[in-house]
Parts: C-alpha cells; sequence; structure tokens
C-alpha cells in the first residue's frame, strides 16, 4: 500500500468506531485518517477524538467538525473540498442505534446521513472503496434463514432503527453498481472476545445487569430464541480487512456468529446463572407477559421494578427471536485470513468478569 491513502471515517467515537480506528492505524500503518465528529456541549470534536487516538498516532489523525445528519455533513466548505479531492477510502458507521427515535428522526440521521455520505464519496475522484456498516437486524422480524444478498423480502420491524438501516442500506446497494464498496452487516456488537472490555453497556448488558444485580428473573421470551452476538476485535478486524479487499466490492457481508457459533437465551442464561450465582430465569410467553402480567405488574411495582418494567420495553422482541443469519460470503472471504467469530459460549465469562470488574461501566478497570 502506498502512503498516498486517506481514509474518511464516520462514527468514530461510537463503540466499534473507537476500536476500527485504533486497528486502522495499527493494520495500516502508512495512511493517515480523517474523522468526521460532531462537536459536542462543552467540548470539541478534537477532545472528543483525543480521548481514544493513541498520542504516537494523532500526527496521522485529521478530526473535522461535522454531522451527517446535516446538508454538507456539516461541513465547512473549504473542508468539504479538501477531504473530496484527498479522500480514497470511506467507511460510513455513523448512526443512531435508539430504539425510540421517530421515524423521521430516524430517517434525518439514518437514511439521509448514509444519502450524504455516498454523495460525498461520488464526488470523491480517488475513492478507491466505501465500507458501509449497517446491521444483520434490517432482517427485521423474519424466522428464518437470513442470506446475505437478501434485504426487504416483505418483513416488518420491530423499530424505527431496524426500518431506516434497512432504508439506508437500499441506497447503498442502489449505488455499488457505480462505486467500489461493500456492506457490512454486524449483530450484536459486544466486548472484546479476549478482553471482555466494552464501553457501551446497551443491549445484552441491560438485561444481565438486572438479572445479575436480582432485580429481575423473568424473562419474557422463549427459552430457544437465538441471541447471535459477535466480539467488537472481530467486527473491528473484519471491516478495516474488507476495506482493502477487492473480492469483497460489490458484496453484503454478515459479520454475525452465524448458526454454528450463536447462542438460545436459555443457553446464555444458564451460564449466567451459574456465574453470577443466581436462580435460573423463568421464561413467560411474551404475548401473554405483554398482554396481561406486565400491566398488573406496572400497577403494581415501584421504585427499581418498576423502572425495569420501563427501560425493559425496548428489549422485547429480541427475547423471542429465532431467525439465523447465514454468513457463506463472511466465510469466503474472512476465512483465509484467519478471521471468524468465536462461538458467543466460548468468551461469554470474560464479558461476564469485566461487567463485574467494571461495576458495570461505572468504575475504570487496569489495562490487561
Amino acid at each position: 500500500m502506498t502512503n498516498d491513502e486517506l481514509i474518511l471515517v464516520t462514527g468514530a467515537t461510537g463503540f466499534l468506531g473507537t476500536q476500527l480506528v485504533r486497528d486502522l492505524l495499527a493494520r495500516q500503518p502508512q495512511a493517515s485518517l480523517a474523522l468526521l465528529i460532531r462537536d459536542k456541549q462543552g467540548q470539541a470534536g478534537q477532545q472528543r477524538a483525543d480521548a481514544f487516538v493513541p498520542a504516537e498516532d494523532r500526527t496521522r489523525v485529521r478530526v473535522y467538525a461535522g454531522d451527517v445528519g446535516l446538508p454538507d455533513c456539516g461541513l465547512a466548505a473549504a473542508d468539504y473540498r479538501q477531504l473530496t479531492a484527498e479522500t480514497t477510502r470511506v467507511i460510513h458507521s455513523a448512526a443512531t442505534v435508539r430504539f425510540d427515535h421517530s421515524l423521521e428522526e430516524a430517517r434525518r440521521i439514518n437514511v439521509e446521513g448514509t444519502r450524504r455520505i455516498l454523495d460525498f464519496a461520488a464526488s470523491a475522484p480517488r475513492l478507491r472503496s466505501f465500507a458501509y456498516v449497517g446491521t444483520a437486524y434490517v432482517a427485521g422480524e423474519r424466522k428464518d434463514l437470513v442470506r446475505e444478498d437478501e434485504l426487504v423480502i416483505g418483513q416488518e420491524y420491530r423499530n424505527t432503527y431496524e426500518q431506516t438501516k434497512a432504508e439506508a442500506e437500499a441506497l447503498v446497494r442502489a449505488r455499488l453498481s457505480a462505486m467500489p464498496g461493500v456492506i457490512l452487516r454486524p449483530s450484536i456488537i459486544v466486548g472484546d472476545s479476549r478482553t471482555g472490555v466494552t464501553s457501551s453497556f446497551k443491549m445484552m448488558y441491560w438485561p444481565l445487569k438486572i438479572y445479575a444485580r436480582r432485580l429481575w428473573r423473568t424473562v419474557p421470551g422463549y427459552p430457544d430464541a437465538v441471541l447471535d452476538i459477535v466480539p467488537v476485535d472481530f467486527v473491528s478486524a473484519s471491516v478495516a480487512r474488507l476495506l482493502f479487499d477487492e473480492a469483497a466490492f460489490g458484496s453484503t457481508v454478515h459479520l454475525c456468529a452465524g448458526p454454528h457459533g450463536s447462542a438460545t437465551i436459555q443457553q446464555i442464561a444458564h451460564r449466567a446463572a451459574a456465574y453470577f450465582q443466581a436462580p435460573e430465569p423463568r421464561y413467560v410467553d411474551p404475548r401473554f407477559f405483554f398482554a396481561l402480567v406486565r400491566p398488573i405488574l406496572f400497577l403494581a411495582l415501584w421504585g427499581p421494578r418498576r423502572r425495569v418494567l420501563v427501560s425493559g420495553r425496548a428489549y422485547r422482541d429480541y427475547f423471542s427471536m429465532r431467525m439465523q443469519f447465514d454468513t457463506t460470503n463472511a466465510e469466503r472471504l474472512l476465512g483465509p485470513a484467519g478471521l471468524c467469530p468465536p462461538p458467543v459460549m466460548e468468551y461469554l465469562d470474560r464479558l461476564f468478569h469485566y461487567c463485574v470488574e467494571s461495576d458495570w461501566g461505572r468504575k475504570p478497570v487496569a489495562a490487561q
């Protein structure tokens, strides 16, 4: 590779993004990075970047104040011209991952933000590749084997996040005939498979925390529901590699545990019960729970347990999923490089251990 590579990364401050920036700097020692980062109240984009970019690599990183939800990605006109002229590769991972956004707000960020980055890439004369980080859950409420070349086949969506990520992916697919690029669909991203380290305690972590703390043991879901999780180190390494793999261009790749590596809710809960020395969870049909049990409990419970009922609504559908994700393209493209996700059950205890050591993200843990 030459030293004229400039890789534009959106979503760099996210859980995956921070890991990806570090991986790109380590794997592409001659490349420079351009990070599009929103200024926050009291904290400029440069300050946010300094929190995760290694000090020895900061001369290779440019930070641009911007926001994909704004026209021209919120960039100053001079910055936009400079970036389009110099950028050779783009990784678009910026998105809102909230489930409770209105459809309008989710579209503003996930769909229109993707459209703006695609327009940026199309106007970059030196562009060599474009990587779009989507989600496997564009599959919505499907209950079968989801293949990598499928997108919309009539499925319904659980929330505005899934719907708008599907709409955004459709935009990317329409451009790939004229642009060298790849669509990457991770499933639920969790901590590092080797250390358990995570900076995000959402998704799987929230129900795990309330269970470990004995606040709740009733699962409104099915014991055989499938939970496909992948560690952040696998996803990041895969994105960094496929961005440069011409064999991947034009493809959609599931960065998922897949049928051979995923686990059921019951398997994960059984391991959690042993680790946290807690009673085995009770499973309740989710239709019965949300139609009859939850309304009664909502009237009867107060304090932390009532807050569980409120917060838990966002996760209700993820305890009853039975779909699996085909990983044929992932195995073909990543297997020869030795990149494959470890089976979920092999690293669960490391995730649990980090949760305990960090008090669920409330205290720092010495680097391992």
